[in-house]
């Protein structure tokens, strides 16, 4: 169902994000995986963490600007990299970082192969009662690039039946495609340039994801004629996802993020990736919300 509603998001500044759909790969958990010790009765999923002063966090690295590796250094880096790094300084214990794709993340999370993935699950889609979930780093919408030439033939989101769309199968995104009729063009651990040359090229006629993240991606890759159309739907917010019930390691990361949110630090991680603009509050904005719960 299509509907309108109002969000209330703050104040929206000039912004710049790159980063694609939310399907990069580095190294994959096995599904199987059982690196963590059984927890006793009494003992929780944050005592063995603070035992062994190592919190194990999943994210992709190849999704600029949350999580990629610097040119110049090759370092891990990224807003979602360095809030992990902040929080994990709040609370006493080193940070370890695997590098996977997002259906690993969400495996490595059930297993407790990893303590927390840098990936928001959607509080009101299939995996809503599989997380717990902290409070947000991100607010944003979703958006949608397409040919410079003639938008890609999408003048509405109804114009969607037919398209290529391009993405990872498993996001939000995607579901709204299928939502409206589009046919799949599934990518796995694709490179930025890849997805918006393909665009460009017609081998595919959109990628719906993030504003924040298609703005910069467009504007760092300008010689690819792709844009972001002004077709905005479905508000968003990004969390940390923790293996349910474990409410003492949340609690202690809803701490750090408050403490951050307060003291300026998330503010100026997120000028600091995305290009001046500041993702943790909310803007005022009115465009379609769909309803996605019922798509596979």
């Amino acid at each position: 169902m299509v509907k309108k509603k109002r969000v209330l998001f703050g104040g929206l500044t000039a912004l710049l994000g790159l980063t694609l759909a939310a399907c990069g790969s580095g190294e994959t958990a096995d599904s199987s995986a059982t690196d963590t010790a059984v927890l006793t009765d009494s003992e929780t999923a944050w005592d063995k963490i603070e035992e062994a002063g190592v919190l194990k966090a999943a994210t992709s690295g190849t999704l600029y600007p949350n999580s990629y590796h610097d040119k110049e250094t090759d370092e891990l880096t990224g807003y979602e990299v360095e809030i992990l790094r902040e929080i994990a300084e709040h609370i006493g214990v080193e940070v370890e970082f695997t590098e996977m794709g997002v259906d690993g993340m969400l495996t490595s999370v059930n297993s407790g192969a990893v303590d927390v993935a840098a990936f928001g699950i959607d509080r009101n889609g299939e995996n809503a009662d599989k997380y717990n979930y902290t409070t947000p780093y991100k607010y944003s919408f979703g958006a949608m690039v397409v040919r410079e030439s003639d938008n890609s033939g999408i003048e509405t989101l109804e114009d969607l039946k037919g398209k290529i769309a391009a993405g990872a199968a498993t996001t939000t995104y995607m579901k709204v495609a299928r939502y409206f009729g589009a046919e799949e063009k599934i990518y796995d651990n694709a490179t930025n340039d890849m997805y918006l040359s393909d665009v460009a090229n017609g081998r595919t006629d959109v990628i719906l994801n993030d504003y924040y993240a298609q703005k910069l991606a467009t504007a760092a890759l300008p010689d690819i004629p792709v844009k972001v159309h002004d077709i905005f739907y479905n508000p968003s917010e990004t969390n940390f996802s923790i293996k349910k019930g474990n409410d003492e390691l949340t609690e202690k990361f809803n701490e750090a993020l408050d403490e951050m949110r307060a003291d300026g630090t998330l503010a100026e991680l997120s000028k600091q990736f995305y290009d001046g603009a500041d993702v943790t509050v909310q803007i005022e904005y009115d465009f379609p919300v769909i309803d996605v719960s019922d798509v596979e």
